[in-house]
């Protein structure tokens, strides 16, 4: 056995792959790296190391019989035979370029644990701005280049719980130190956390070389709701409501508008236009209100839907302030229906696209959240934010605008979408439907990485890269800034919740509302008694005088007696109905 050398090539061999008698099984493991010397030809230039990764191991025993098996007992392990199957990934050349081996490896030669020099030269994991974890099972920073992340859109994918949020967030936090400017559609209120410093070990933080941080003065919180529903946001955002056309508001009506609807709809702008310069949706409310068509109503309650919601105002949100060098805007949908942010998010992002087309705002990236919900696959559901923003994943890498897809359900995003990430960090994932849609639309997954991705751990994601030669496990590092995507611990909070008892006192701006017959009650409570027993009525009946008396007031009467009719009781209403309508019935 070669000094220092953890395993030996032998039996059949090839030029991608080969199997290793493993002499040291501390080192050589599933997934570790592997190096091995190669004699290429007789030329000494040609003879280099090669990057090997095991891809498959096992162990077994020749003379561990059955019957030692069934009594359970087995002393002597060190006649056990441990085989791994190498795949070959190659060697860089004088050129840079990646090269596979041309000529099968020889039997009998020794491999050995590869260096961290080797592993980046040949993965290609020579990017150093942006630090997101530690390849798996080494002390090596995974970074990648800013340029390449943002141009060629990124995609985040992973099953519920696994991590994916948390992910998004370290990938974010990167961007702010380089200054990109940020959009992040935010769903579910995860994003605003990233303003808190992080909280973890002092160890935890000097594994990845980090420290705690906040950004709090690079984020700012936008609700197209309002503050009583949302009080957490900064500020509030709203939509241009001047001069709408029959495209902006139709992107939000319901699947089920015929063309009667939208034919109402524009011609009642039409004779607004002509009349008027500027106009609102209260104009066009009150003209399609002039319709005689029956269809109007049904236009009407989804125009006041709209106006109801306030999301429309002369004075709109601007997206050169959404959008500037080295802040984040973070559009928090708390409290917004499904239709209304799925209009949203296409207006916005149109906004967002046109304004970098004529350069009025700094290149960036655009961040989706539950993307399956805003650019869905077809036959699954349709919105209007699907167009724009498969034309942002098409074209927005000639503008400087990238795009960062995030989701739990691949199987569910529309895959024009999903095919133009040139990055994507998979977590856990286990639906077939979704395993199936993930090795068709990205490039780089293999059978082996689909099997590696129904295993992985929580905060190890699968990295696949334009700039990577292969996909590699990263092992996430600690986020900087505070977590905001945890999941609720309901046992808990059945535990140490506390129901609120009810108000005693009642205000005197409500003394008004209060039935009469419950008042006295009331007042008697604020009067404070040690008296407990019942306490008889003049009526006989016995009432308890440490609470109001809840027993419903006496039914209302009927101030005169119904007509008495001969053998019919609704004699009386006939007779009426008949006076009425002349209905000879």
């Amino acid at each position: 056995m070669v000094r220092g050398s953890v395993g030996v090539i032998f039996g059949e061999t090839g030029t991608f792959e080969f199997k290793v008698m493993v002499f040291d099984s501390s080192k050589v493991y599933r997934g570790a790296y592997i190096k091995v010397w190669h004699d290429a030809s007789s030329d000494e230039k040609d003879h280099t190391w090669v990057l090997g990764q095991v891809m498959e191991i096992k162990r077994h025993s020749d003379s561990f019989s059955i019957e030692e098996a069934m009594k359970g007992q087995r002393v002597d392990k060190s006649n056990d035979k441990i085989v791994a199957e190498i795949m070959i990934i190659g060697s860089r050349d004088e050129t840079g370029t990646l090269r596979a081996p041309i000529i099968p490896f020889s039997p009998g030669s020794p491999i050995f644990a590869a260096d961290d020099s080797l592993i980046i030269s040949v993965l290609g994991l020579t990017g150093n701005e942006m630090s997101i974890g530690m390849l798996e099972g080494t002390n090596i920073k995974v970074q990648l280049s800013v340029n390449s992340l943002v141009q060629k859109h990124c995609s985040i994918l992973a099953k519920t719980g696994s991590g994916k949020s948390y992910t998004a967030s370290v990938l974010l936090e990167e961007l702010l130190e380089e200054k990109v400017p940020l959009l992040i559609i935010d769903p579910h209120s995860e994003y605003s956390s990233l303003k808190s410093a992080g909280e973890g070990t002092s160890d935890d933080f000097a594994r990845f070389g980090v420290k705690p941080k906040g950004y709090g003065s690079n984020i700012k919180v936008y609700t197209p709701a309002n503050l009583t529903i949302n009080p957490s946001a900064d500020e509030l955002f709203r939509l241009n409501g001047m001069n709408l056309t029959v495209k902006d508001l139709t992107s939000i009506f319901p699947e089920n508008f015929s063309t009667t609807h939208t034919g109402i709809l524009y011609e009642a702008i039409q004779k607004i236009r002509a009349e008027m310069e500027t106009y609102t949706i209260d104009d066009i409310i009150f003209e399609v209100r002039n319709d005689k068509s029956k269809a109007k109503w049904n236009v009407i309650n989804v125009l006041e839907q709209i106006r109801e919601t306030g999301i429309l105002s002369p004075n709109p949100t601007s997206i050169e302030g959404l959008f500037q060098k080295g802040k984040a805007a973070v559009i928090d949908f708390k409290g917004v229906s499904p239709d209304m942010q799925s209009m949203i998010v296409a207006r916005l992002c149109t906004s967002l696209f046109e304004a970098r087309k004529l350069d009025k705002i700094p290149p960036g990236m655009l961040v989706i959240e539950e993307a399956h919900n805003y650019a869905p696959e077809k036959g699954f559901s349709k919105t209007t934010s699907t167009e724009i923003l498969r034309t942002i994943a098409s074209e927005g890498r000639k503008f400087g605008l990238g795009m960062m897809v995030i989701s739990q359900r691949p199987a569910r995003i529309d895959k024009n979408v999903l095919s133009q990430c040139g990055t994507q960090v998979i977590m856990k994932v286990t639906n077939p439907n979704d395993l199936k849609a993930i090795s068709k639309g990205l490039e780089g997954v293999t059978s082996y990485v689909e099997e590696e991705l129904m295993r992985l751990p929580p905060g190890v994601a699968m990295l696949v890269s334009n700039e990577i030669e292969r996909p590699v496990l990263v092992d996430i590092r600690i986020r900087k800034s505070k977590h905001g995507g945890e999941s609720v611990n309901v046992l808990k909070a059945a535990r140490t919740s506390k129901v609120p008892p009810p108000p005693i006192n009642v205000p005197d701006e409500l003394e008004i509302s209060v039935p009469s017959h419950l008042k006295n009650n009331v007042q008697n409570m604020d009067t404070k008694t040690e008296e407990t027993n019942p306490i008889p009525g003049e009526d006989g009946t016995v009432t308890n005088n440490i609470g109001p008396d809840l027993t419903p007031p006496p039914k209302r009467q009927p101030s005169r007696e119904p007509k008495s009719g001969s053998g019919d009781t609704n004699e009386g209403g006939g007779r009426l109905f008949k006076k009425l309508f002349g209905a000879n019935r």
